[in-house]
């Protein structure tokens, strides 16, 4: 009943008019800048510190959580529209959701985003005001092998399961593993894969990376093929979920809000894994399997929920530990101590009034961006129907704006041009664009976790499976590939039968 009451106090607080009026401005900003390929809700955060010193600091980190969350779901529409990620969290929706929308269903598949970012916010952000304290001294017992091991079965699991040739699969991995190396090694401080250019000691960003390879590799191929393709128009659709929609979306709701609160809790969790985590799930689950990769509505619904979650997740061990697991977190931790505020396990006494409200703030910005996005699906929707010429060149103008952004480089525009083109040559010679950015995404994190679980143990191999998790994952990973190799020979005399 405690956390209950302060709750409850913390609603009083955040629905004064000057709260709310923050809160709205915290989610359209969020929104807007969730849309542009890019420019993500860290830097929009880290941009207005400085104006907001002056400001409440309940009302400031109201305005905060606003862009956090809208800026998670804002990703997703052009991801959904525009097959062009706002967010690396928003990479997995693009492959499912951009399909909709040139099947014509472009509403529909914001609509289940729309919904289902609700719905994983609302649970999220409950769960968050009744288990924060409990959920975050349970996520730090886990040590680096564990997360070593969920790693790994992350990259193993996605790689295996998208496309038709493994190879393939494996050979795009394996490329963005390369990419994710590209920097200064942390522990010898040797240049790796650098080429002498000082611009890439600090390694590639994410950022740069997933708009080169969705956004522009998007772009030069379909410019490559104008001339042979004549443009259909696009329908956008009815502009509303139907009966069947509904039905198979709500469990996948469910499934990744499961996924996305605990990877968001536990250190180092971020959004990115549990999307990926969700979109294999719902692949393996779904009863319209020759729908994936075509436009199955499941695959949107998945993967939009875990990130949400994922958000509400990650003020667990922001607020109770003082830990940040993503950008944003750091960068609103950054805010907490240019206030005076000390993050950390005493936040909740110290400063429980502005703790409170600001979860309660959660729950109504939460509300806020359902009532602004849903209507907006068939607007958004119609963007389908902007000729492409006019339309990817918009693309190219605000990708080229978000890389500039990252990091105010121009050096940022040439590895946008490069990995473009990479992008183009992965769609003609059919390598999946997804395991490439999953191995830029999960390689540095990799890297880290396993270095990390080797100097405990001095060196020895078995400090990788000295946990009970990761002993449980791996086991997972080699009953999984087992499983693949038998049901592959099981398929052959049948392959072989057919074709005599």
């Amino acid at each position: 009943m405690g956390n209950i009451g302060h709750l409850a106090d913390g609603f009083a607080s955040a629905l004064t008019p000057m709260n709310l009026m923050f809160a709205c401005l915290g989610v359209l900003l969020g929104t807007a800048v969730g849309v542009l390929p890019g420019i993500g809700p860290a830097m929009t955060v880290a941009l207005l510190l400085p104006v907001t010193y002056n400001v409440d600091a309940a009302s400031a980190f109201i305005m905060f959580a606003g862009i956090y969350y809208g800026g998670m779901y804002g990703g997703s529409t052009t991801s959904i529209l525009l097959n062009t990620p706002g967010e690396s969290s928003s990479v997995v929706t693009a492959i499912e959701g951009n399909k909709m929308a040139k099947a014509g269903r472009a509403a529909q598949a914001l609509a289940t985003a729309a919904i289902g970012s609700f719905i994983a916010g609302a649970i999220g952000t409950a769960l968050l005001a009744l288990f924060a304290p409990t959920i975050a001294t349970q996520a730090v017992k886990l040590g680096d092998p564990s997360y070593l091991a969920i790693m790994v079965l992350a990259l193993v699991a996605v790689t295996a399961v998208l496309g038709s040739s493994k190879l393939r699969g494996f050979i795009s991995l394996f490329l963005g593993l390369a990419i994710g190396l590209v920097g200064i090694d942390s522990v010898t401080g040797q240049s790796r894969l650098t080429f002498g250019i000082p611009l890439l000691s600090d390694g590639i960003d994410i950022v740069v990376v997933a708009v080169a390879i969705f956004a522009i590799g998007e772009a030069l191929w379909v410019a490559a093929h104008l001339r042979r393709r004549p443009q259909e128009i696009v329908p956008v659709g009815r502009p509303w979920m139907g009966r069947e929609d509904w039905r198979r979306s709500w469990k996948p709701w469910l499934r990744g809000t499961a996924y996305g609160f605990p990877f968001g809790a536990v250190p180092a969790g971020g959004a990115e894994l549990p999307t990926f985590l969700s979109y294999v799930t719902e692949r393996r689950l779904t009863k319209h399997p020759e729908e994936f990769g075509k436009g199955a509505i499941e695959g949107v619904a998945g993967p939009e929920a875990a990130n949400n979650a994922s958000a509400a997740g990650t003020l667990v061990p922001m607020l109770s530990l003082g830990l940040p697991t993503n950008a944003t977190a750091a960068v609103m931790l950054a805010a907490m101590v240019g206030y005076g505020i000390d993050p950390g396990p005493t936040l909740f006494t110290s400063q429980s009034d502005l703790i409170w409200t600001l979860i309660a703030s959660l729950f109504i910005g939460n509300l806020l961006l359902l009532v602004l996005n849903l209507p907006l699906a068939p607007v958004w929707a119609r963007l389908l129907r902007t000729p492409r010429p006019y339309l990817y060149a918009g693309i190219l103008f605000f990708a080229s704006l978000g890389a500039l952004a990252v990091n105010l480089q121009w050096f940022d525009l040439a590895l946008l041009l490069v990995f473009g083109l990479l992008g183009l040559m992965m769609r003609r010679f059919g390598l999946p664009v997804l395991p490439l950015i999953i191995g830029v995404i999960l390689g540095p994190r990799v890297e880290s976790a396993m270095r990390k679980s080797l100097q405990l143990s001095s060196g020895d191999w078995s400090g990788l499976v000295s946990e009970p998790v990761a002993k449980i994952v791996y086991a997972l990973i080699v009953l999984g590939a087992v499983g693949l190799l038998v049901v592959g020979r099981l398929r052959r005399p049948t392959t072989q039968e057919v074709t005599s």
